[in-house]
């Protein structure tokens, strides 16, 4: 999961991005109001973490002018006053949550998970595809009982597809979740990595393939059909 952190504290920014690095999260961090409203324009976050006293403009401000360009990342709010007024003031203006300063790595990491995960449409932390069982918070896949090993990138990417199933996610989707825009290889990087996702997947799951190709456009993950409905088409054939 990607996380764009808006902090002007640098002591706070650096223990922050620690905390959610020790979690499996890929931090993003800019001091500045400004920079961060454009590179939530430019790329795609799974969250953003705002703090409402930066240099150049007020985080109120910020979180005003992503609402108005339509971004809808959900945005956990970060200060050190517990002002309700505040609170009322960055409700209004479309955050999702509030969180008061100083608090717990766990919590911190815990409002997160739970807030990407119902901005995604899920209200559980584990998301089940056939036999395959992702668990965000715990970033672990298995099945049957057994742990899948994969590696980061390849964690990353079925993270992505879990999150959102049933929906094409093309290759340049994939390389800014994967790089964020940093270093970034080539396109055809993700075919590798979707061909060793898949073998894994197919290999735990005695031959299951959950990932669909889409011709011209990208990967897109879906559940299996029913096996009633399988039987129905294949009788309707004969």
């Amino acid at each position: 999961m990607r996380v764009l952190l808006i902090e002007d504290d640098a002591a706070t920014s650096k223990s922050i991005e620690m905390m959610l690095t020790h979690a499996n999260l890929n931090v993003y961090a800019t001091d500045l109001g400004e920079e961060g409203v454009d590179l939530a324009k430019l790329y795609d976050y799974d969250l953003i973490l705002l703090d409402l006293d930066l240099p150049d403009m007020t985080g109120h401000e910020v979180l005003r002018q992503l609402r108005l360009a339509r971004i809808e990342t959900p945005i956990l709010i970060l200060t050190g006053s517990d002002d309700t007024e505040n609170k009322i003031k960055g409700f209004g203006f479309g955050a999702d949550d509030y969180l008061t300063k100083p608090f717990h790595r766990e919590e911190l990491v815990a409002r997160i998970h739970a807030i990407i995960r119902r901005s995604k449409g899920h209200a559980q932390s584990i998301i089940r595809t056939g036999k395959v069982l992702v668990n965000l918070d715990a970033k672990t896949v298995e099945t049957g009982g057994r742990t899948i090993h994969l590696t980061g990138k390849e964690y990353q990417m079925l993270e992505l597809l879990s999150l959102r199933k049933g929906t094409t996610l093309t290759k340049e989707m994939f390389l800014n979740h994967l790089y964020g825009g940093m270093d970034e290889p080539e396109l055809k990087i993700i075919d590798v990595f979707i061909c060793k996702l898949r073998k894994k997947l197919s290999t735990a799951t005695d031959g299951e393939n959950y990932i669909e190709t889409v011709w011209g456009r990208g990967y897109v993950l879906r559940d299996p059909e029913p096996q009633s409905h399988v039987e129905d088409v294949m009788a309707i054939g004969a």
